[in-house]
């Protein structure tokens, strides 16, 4: 009997025969041959594609990366944006948002001309009451201080708004400055008899009055200045100058038509905004129910 052949020894895995191809895997889904990383066969995968420059900042197609909104010359940067000392050019524009904001310090001109108007009042004062006004130097030397005190009023507000110096100290010191010099003048000129009693009374009540009013409505809005109320400013400010110095003749009788009508202004415009004060609480009123 003839014996049976013995059976070939299997080949151990990935051991194959000279000029034998590599047996194909088979994907686990049996969907198909599945490749394999490396094909020796295959060629060389083609190169990468170099990366897209990062689109300058503000442009369509900027990712919002913070290396993108980089600061270069010539551009803003943004709110948020992370700033190194590399980054930092001079000449660079800033983006005034970023930016911490700093409180605005009482320490300013606008605040200084408040003050310097505030300590002119008692100097003033003291002027025009010297010999019981008798003197004709003293008095001039009392109208310099009130016409120098009259223009820092003129400048402080203009000063401070232009410079985005506005405080709460100004907005406080800045009305009573006002109040003080022109009650001062007043009082002082009573007392002397050069102006009647019942013309500073009612000048008086109608500048207290409107600063009452004004506390009254300030939770509610802002009532602007109106033009005659700087018109009532400038005929106050010239009458009591033509007051303080020591005139005769006619100038003496001109002084008194104009304080007539900064008297009839100064009504007028007090009734005025009484009117819009009420009206500005009704408005608020209205809106709040509505």
């Amino acid at each position: 009997m003839t014996p049976c052949p013995a059976a070939a020894p299997a080949e151990p895995p990935g051991v194959h025969g000279p000029g034998d191809e590599p047996p194909t895997p088979i994907s686990s889904s049996g969907e198909g041959p599945r490749r394999s990383p490396v094909d020796p066969g295959s060629a060389p995968p083609a190169p990468a594609a170099p990366a897209a420059p990062p689109a300058p900042s503000g442009s369509a197609h900027s990712g919002g990366s913070a290396g993108s909104a980089r600061a270069r010359p010539g551009r803003v940067v943004p709110a948020g944006t992370p700033i190194t000392a590399t980054d930092i050019r001079p000449g660079l524009p800033r983006d005034p948002v970023a930016d911490p904001v700093s409180p605005v310090s009482i320490y300013n001109i606008a605040n200084a001309l408040t003050v310097l108007r505030l300590l002119l009042v008692p100097v003033f004062v003291v002027f025009l009451l010297v010999d019981s006004g008798e003197s004709a130097a003293w008095r001039i030397a009392a109208w310099g201080v009130f016409a120098l005190a009259a223009i820092t009023d003129r400048f402080d507000g203009q000063v401070a708004r232009s410079r985005s110096l506005v405080t709460d100290f100004g907005k406080i010191a800045d009305p009573i400055a006002d109040k003080a010099l022109n009650g001062a003048a007043l009082i002082a000129l009573s007392a002397l008899g050069e102006l009647a009693w019942w013309v500073t009374v009612v000048i008086l009540t109608r500048e207290i009055g409107v600063t009452l009013l004004r506390f009254w409505v300030i939770k509610r809005g802002v009532i602007p200045a109106s033009k005659g109320g700087k018109l009532k400013t400038l005929l106050q400010t010239v009458a009591l100058g033509l007051y303080i110095l020591p005139l005769t003749g006619w100038l003496a009788t001109a002084r008194v038509y104009v304080m007539a009508a900064a008297l009839l202004v100064t009504v007028v415009t007090g009734l005025d905004y009484v009117h819009r004060a009420f009206r500005l609480r009704r408005r608020t009123s209205s809106a709040r129910l509505a």
